[in-house]
């Protein structure tokens, strides 16, 4: 591979220069067709466009469509968490060592190197392999209109990578908790706290109960941990409250206990604390936690084992955050995520990509490839 910084950055620029927070589906547009473009002018690619609803469109980039199963998957989003403007306000710039942008380490040079990788890789190693990339638009939200299509996708294939950022210190990510986001209202009554306050029913009352129940819920021995981050509610102090909301996040290694915790907050909707308060609750998203099993183990030495024959110095990571790493490793598919370059500062202004990581992890992606088209 003869790698070019500067080319890269040029076809780096118009992927973070655009608007495409998850729902701009303006933006994801303008992202999807550059990289059905750069498919489409490299030949033996079949794209498939798919339809993910609200959050626009997804890509399915095939090498061989016409067979069943698929040896590699890849996956990267397209989709940001910045605001409708950030593109304008902070456009891509470039130092002696770094690059920043909106979402130009998670994940557009992600996907670049996606592309870097399957353009250099052998022919024979093209020949040998059957593979799939899948780009959705809607992954940092939880990927609610993809996972399916995500998941339809990953039941096929031997092996997942996902190409994620790798952490500043060159770290993949092996594991990654599941999380869940649920939001709550409470529908009281209304009364006037100073003339007959016995009438009304607290919604707050009502939350606030809630909250002390769900703190209750964290275990952090094994990792589930629940937070209730937002709340709101009432209109007047003195009036007694008849709505209020609460969003809560959980975050879990062990899936089976997740699923007593869901079990737990269903079960409180049908007995209210606070008589004659009525409670709705709705799970607004949700990933499985990603587990490595014996099978990602044999994944994990042969990336090591590329990673050494390259001197790309890696690490082992388990995080909190969760990815479509999540959704794959679910269902029992060998995954292993962070298979771009290296940066930091994701979800925030100062987001960066570190540049001589570029190029390494092109080659570490590509050797990982051909040492699976070996094993066939």
């Amino acid at each position: 591979m003869q790698f070019n910084l500067n080319e890269y950055l040029d076809e780096l620029r118009p992927l973070v220069n655009v608007d495409c927070g998850t729902y701009q589906t303006e933006g994801i547009e303008v992202v999807a067709t550059q990289f059905e473009d750069k498919f489409r002018a490299m030949s033996g690619w079949e794209v498939k466009r798919i339809d993910c609803g609200k959050a626009g469109v997804g890509l399915e980039i095939r090498n061989k469509p016409e067979q069943s199963d698929i040896d590699v998957m890849l996956i990267g989003h397209m989709d940001t968490v910045f605001a409708k403007g950030t593109a304008s306000e902070r456009p891509m710039t470039v130092d002696e060592t770094q690059a920043y942008g909106p979402g130009v380490s998670d994940m557009k040079s992600g996907l670049l190197n996606v592309v870097y990788a399957l353009r250099n890789l052998d022919s024979q190693v093209l020949e040998n392999l059957s593979i799939c990339v899948c780009m959705n638009p809607d992954e940092e939200t939880g990927s609610l209109y993809s996972v399916d299509w995500i998941q339809s996708v990953a039941k096929k294939a031997k092996t997942v990578l996902v190409a994620e950022a790798a952490r500043a210190d060159g770290g993949l990510v092996k594991a990654r908790k599941g999380m869940a986001r649920y939001c709550i209202d409470f529908k009281g009554q209304a009364a006037h706290a100073g003339n007959e306050p016995q009438k009304g029913r607290s919604a707050i009352t009502e939350m606030a109960n809630w909250i002390l129940a769900i703190n209750g819920m964290t275990n952090f021995e094994s990792g589930t941990t629940l937070n209730v981050g937002v709340v709101s509610g009432g209109s007047g102090a003195n009036i007694v409250p008849d709505s209020a909301r609460a969003i809560v996040d959980v975050r879990f290694w062990n899936n089976n206990e997740y699923d007593e915790v869901d079990t737990a907050l269903n079960a409180l909707v049908n007995k209210a604390f606070v008589e004659g308060v009525s409670i709705e609750l709705v799970r607004e998203a949700y990933k499985p936690s990603m587990v490595p099993t014996d099978n990602t183990d044999e994944l994990i030495a042969l990336v090591e084992s590329s990673a050494s024959e390259l001197d790309v110095e890696i690490n082992w990571k388990e995080v909190g955050g969760g990815s479509d790493a999540n959704n794959t490793a679910i269902l029992g598919v060998p995954t292993l995520d962070g298979f771009g370059p290296c940066g930091a500062g994701f979800h925030s202004e100062h987001e960066y990509l570190i540049l001589d990581s570029i190029e390494p992890r092109i080659r570490l992606l590509m050797r990982v490839l051909e040492k699976l088209s070996n094993k066939k």
